[in-house]
């Protein structure tokens, strides 16, 4: 079989050109030829489609790739949306802890404040008591020694 180099040179002279063509009276010629014709149609052929096959297959492979593309950046758009959405909840858990810290806070202050004032009420009361009783011992001296109540003015002079 003649290889496609050997054909191109064989078919070249009949290429459609300005030259007048050739007419063969041998009928085994013209069947030779026509079978050189259709074998380099052929080849045209074949090298066309495997053209068109690589052009397909590119394409192909670009459309993949973009797709590999847009996948990947969906998903880093997904991924980033969770994060976020992670950061606003840690977010939202850390400001109900420190509300929930400020609430304990000032129920420990207002506790602490209430056993204050309860502490000095029971003083205040406790000061009265002393003060009553030293008032009513002072009282009760007075009204059993009368000697006392005479000595008193002159302690003061």
């Amino acid at each position: 079989m003649a290889t496609p180099r050997s054909l191109y040179r064989t078919l070249r002279p009949f290429s459609t050109t300005t030259r007048p063509s050739r007419h063969f009276s041998d009928p085994k010629e013209e069947a030779k030829l026509a079978e050189l014709r259709r074998y380099y149609n052929l080849l045209v052929l074949r090298r066309d489609y495997a053209k068109h096959v690589k052009e397909v297959r590119v394409k192909s492979i670009m459309e993949v790739e973009l797709m590999r593309l847009e996948m990947l950046r969906v998903d880093e758009a997904r991924k980033e949306a969770q994060n976020e959405q992670t950061r606003r909840l840690k977010a939202e858990t850390a400001r109900v802890r420190a509300q929930k810290r400020e609430a304990a806070k000032h129920e420990l202050e207002q506790a602490l404040l209430k056993q204050k004032a309860e502490k000095l009420e029971n003083l205040k009361k406790k000061e009265m008591l002393r003060e009553e009783k030293k008032k009513e011992k002072n009282g009760l001296l007075r009204q059993s020694s009368p000697g006392i109540k005479e000595l008193e003015p002159e302690k003061k002079v």
